[in-house]
């Protein structure tokens, strides 16, 4: 057990680094500074309770930084909370108590980011674990879904158990810089991706199995084109809350629209989780034929997890000139017990959020800002019906500006050497063209280890690599259909 003090313990413990170590974003550090320098206590105060926990001004931040940090990423966020059941829901799980589950679960998880590890993240279901669990595992292989979540909770073992022994820790120290880059830039256009289809500017067409434009005389698409131009002023500007002022101006035009849609009732009492928490088949998860479900659960999240702290951590100035994040098992931590705690209750594979980085781009740098996010959480449990509220166009534009910026990092790539352009290429490419951010990693990897052995540059392939290439050609030999 970790006491209370230790929470706010050392830089290398909690992974500080400064807030220019990686260089955040210029809009980052704007906003991080516009709170104002009164809030800053003079040289002979004594430093404020949040800042022995926080360490907020060491890390550059007020605050008030961090709150409206906070509640960027809730709302950036909050769709989960309608989306994630939705789609349980169809897999036959209770659609009420799982929406009351995947809420505690988030509030749980984003609470523990905050306060064990001092990160602005949120902790959610990851929508591609969940689509796997609800669509292919229970909907197309009719496995019972308390068998999957059993499935999830033993991924979460797994995890637990490597976070310990510190392969986590190697794994991620072993990918090679130009992959940290390319894990930044294919999230980045991941990210950008959803906020295009969130809003219906991309469509899929089925008449060339492709993406093309959506319908541009459609409200969705214009405003959601209209609150990226509203955002991108409003950071050009350095104005404090462009994010949350951009999410609610697109929210509350889009009701004489029709593109928000207002409930009947914004108060309700929450139903019981009882009727999906420990509902768990921990046992019959554990058949030989279900063992391929659970390493891709363990795989696709183990890489999603890492990529999406590295390349957030990177956005807030938490990651060093190598790219990695000092003291990430706190976090890696956390995560463990999030996927397990997560299926006891009945939400399964619980992870860092992309919608993360919009805490880190409202200048938001330690765990406050993820208490105030697991706060507003919380109070959706009174008030479930407000996260329908706020429309898919009205977070769309916040992803597209996010991913967008996010494709700087690809610069540092250096192209000129094909094997290092190629693997790097890959995460990107795949991260797209597959829809899943943990498969485009470990494709990057395996390139990149195959094509520097195929050039004979064996020297820059560290031993580690060769080790980790044995469970991911497994799981792609999971994914043949």
């Amino acid at each position: 057990m970790t006491s209370r003090a230790d929470v706010s313990g050392s830089d290398a413990e909690t992974g500080d680094t400064g807030p220019a170590a990686s260089g955040g974003s210029d809009a980052s550090a704007a906003s991080a500074g516009s709170a104002g320098a009164a809030a800053t206590p003079g040289p002979g105060a004594a430093p404020s309770l949040l800042e022995r926990r926080f360490r907020i001004r060491e890390r550059g931040s007020t605050p008030r930084t961090e709150a409206i940090a906070g509640l960027s990423m809730f709302v950036a966020a909050a769709y989960a909370v309608v989306v994630v059941p939705g789609q349980l829901a169809k897999a036959g799980v209770p659609h009420g108590p799982v929406t009351t589950a995947v809420i505690i679960a988030i509030v749980a998880g984003t609470l523990a980011m905050g306060l064990f590890a001092n990160l602005p993240f949120v902790l959610a279901p990851g929508l591609g674990g969940v689509a796997l669990l609800a669509v292919t595992i229970v909907g197309q292989d009719g496995v019972p879904w308390d068998s999957a979540l059993g499935m999830v909770f033993w991924s979460g073992i797994a995890f637990l158990v490597l976070t310990a022994l510190g392969i986590r820790d190697l794994i991620t120290k072993l990918m090679p810089l130009n992959l940290k880059y390319a894990i930044s830039g294919g999230l980045g256009l991941f990210i950008a991706l959803l906020g295009f289809r969130d809003s219906d500017l991309v469509v899929a067409k089925p008449a060339s199995n492709a993406l093309g434009l959506g319908d541009l005389s459609q409200p969705t698409a214009w405003l959601a084109l209209a609150g990226l131009v509203l955002l991108t002023a409003l950071m050009t500007r350095k104005v404090p809350g462009a994010f949350l002022i951009t999410i609610a101006a697109v929210t509350l035009i889009g009701i004489p629209l029709g593109v928000t849609e207002v409930p009947d009732h914004l108060f309700g009492a929450p139903d019981s989780p009882g009727a999906v928490a420990f509902h768990i088949d921990v046992l019959g998860a554990l058949r030989p034929e279900y063992f391929p479900y659970i390493f891709a659960f363990f795989v696709s999240e183990f890489f999603s997890m890492t990529g999406t702290l590295l390349a957030v951590a990177g956005r807030a100035g938490l990651t060093d000139k190598d790219g990695n994040m000092p003291g990430i098992r706190r976090p890696f931590y956390v995560d463990s017990a999030a996927v397990i705690g997560g299926a006891g209750l009945g939400a399964p594979s619980m992870t860092a959020y992309l919608e993360s980085s919009a805490g880190a781009d409202s200048g938001g740098r330690t765990g406050l800002s993820s208490v105030y996010a697991a706060g507003a959480f919380a109070a959706l449990l009174l008030v479930t019906p407000f996260a329908t509220l706020i429309p898919q166009a009205a977070t769309a534009p916040v992803l597209m500006y996010i991913g967008l910026s996010m494709l700087g990092a690809l610069r540092n790539i250096d192209f000129k050497d094909p094997t290092d352009a190629v693997p790097a290429a890959l995460v990107v490419a795949t991260t797209v063209f597959f829809g899943n951010f943990g498969t485009g990693i470990a494709a990057g990897l395996v390139a990149h280890v195959l094509v520097k052995a195929c050039a004979g540059r064996f020297k820059e392939i560290p031993l580690g690599l060769w080790i980790v290439m044995i469970p991911l050609g497994y799981y792609f030999y999971t994914l043949i259909p």
